[in-house]
């Protein structure tokens, strides 16, 4: 972890006068990964609230969080008080009904996934839009500094025109980490995958289609999906492929975490060492390749996406706050989009292939 964002070489967004944020859940994405980027970025967290109040009160305690609050109402009346942005990390069902007790023209930073179907999304939207509120939604990996860069050598014309992108992971999950999600009817692709398909968008748009397959694993039975497929068609010039498979219980030796983009005059790979042996991660990296004969070279990089990545989607907001002219590319509008392409999937997997003729 890098002790500033001075410190990145690709550093996510920040914005020129920092404001207080309040917190609503005080679960493991919050002590994990929210307080530590804010720490880093030097962003003043006054508040907290969980429906577990012992929790929310021992996360304040290991943070030096000066208010923590036993309902949501209080903590909601400090944060319009001290004109607070409000950074909700609860369940992604309940997000519309948290929102719904948000005042009109607040500011938010939602946890990611906006809902756990369309029909929540829609909602959210809708109530984002009533309230006027300047939202987004913590897709964060699209501000991880490797994605930074990889952005910025594309911009720059280093790999040329797009033509291929290939996302592999190959490795054995700790899902119990997360306990909420056994027994969901969709799982990977809305909790893990949606931020890689979010991820490509930030660099080659919308997708016209998709193609998905997601499936369970025998010896994970208790979860209804952990191996995914799916194509992003983006017509007949780009391919990009999705392989997801988080059941490789066969030592750490041929794990996968590695994106790779190929452009028509170069490509880049980028190795996302927080998947690998998740949580403890092994080291990332990025490399670039071009025409010019050189080979592979790496660019270094100070901080990863747990937790440098979440300094970018609330710095963003803060952004936006200042200037609403700003684009901000957390925006509740750009996360609906990489809702609907998930809403696609899973309805992809539900009509299936063509079936062979014999």
């Amino acid at each position: 972890m890098v002790k500033n964002v001075s410190e990145m070489t690709y550093a996510p967004v920040t914005p020129d006068n920092a404001k207080n944020i309040v917190i609503i859940g005080a679960g493991g994405i919050v002590s994990g990964t929210h307080l530590p980027a804010y720490k880093i970025a030097d962003y003043p967290v006054k508040a907290i609230y969980d429906i577990d109040f012992e929790k929310a009160k021992k996360v304040a305690q290991e943070n030096d969080i000066p208010n923590v609050f036993e309902t949501l109402e209080e903590i909601i009346d400090f944060g319009v008080k001290n004109d607070a942005v409000f950074d909700i990390a609860v369940p992604a069902s309940v997000l519309g009904d948290i929102l719904e007790n948000i005042p009109e023209g607040s500011a938010v930073l939602m946890q990611k996934p906006m809902g756990e179907n369309i029909e929540q999304a829609d909602r959210i939207m809708k109530i984002c839009r009533e309230k006027k509120l300047t939202a987004g939604v913590n897709f964060q990996l699209r501000q991880a500094p490797y994605m930074i860069a990889a952005r910025k050598l594309i911009e720059d014309g280093v790999i040329g025109e797009i033509v291929d992108i290939d996302w592999r992971v190959v490795e054995l999950h700790p899902w119990y980490l997360w306990s909420f999600l056994f027994g969901l009817p969709r799982m990977e692709i809305l909790y893990h995958s949606i931020h890689y398909i979010d991820a490509i968008r930030s660099i080659i748009g919308d997708p016209d289609k998709v193609f998905s397959k997601t499936m369970p694993h025998p010896k994970m039975e208790n979860l209804s999906q952990t191996r995914t497929s799916i194509i992003m068609d983006y017509g007949n010039t780009i391919r990009v492929n999705l392989h997801i498979n988080h059941c490789h219980d066969y030592a750490l030796d041929y794990q996968e975490s590695t994106l790779k983009i190929e452009g028509l005059k170069g490509a880049i790979r980028i190795t996302l060492g927080l998947i690998l042996d998740y949580p403890a991660g092994r080291p990332d990296k990025l490399e670039y390749i071009t025409d010019d004969g050189k080979g592979w070279r790496e660019v270094e990089i100070q901080g990863s996406w747990f937790p440098e990545a979440f300094i970018g989607t609330m710095g963003g907001l803060m952004k936006k706050i200042e200037d609403p002219d700003y684009n901000y590319m957390n925006s509740i509008d750009e996360a609906y989009k990489t809702m609907c392409v998930v809403e696609s999937c899973y309805e992809s997997n539900e009509i299936g292939g063509l079936k062979v003729k014999y």
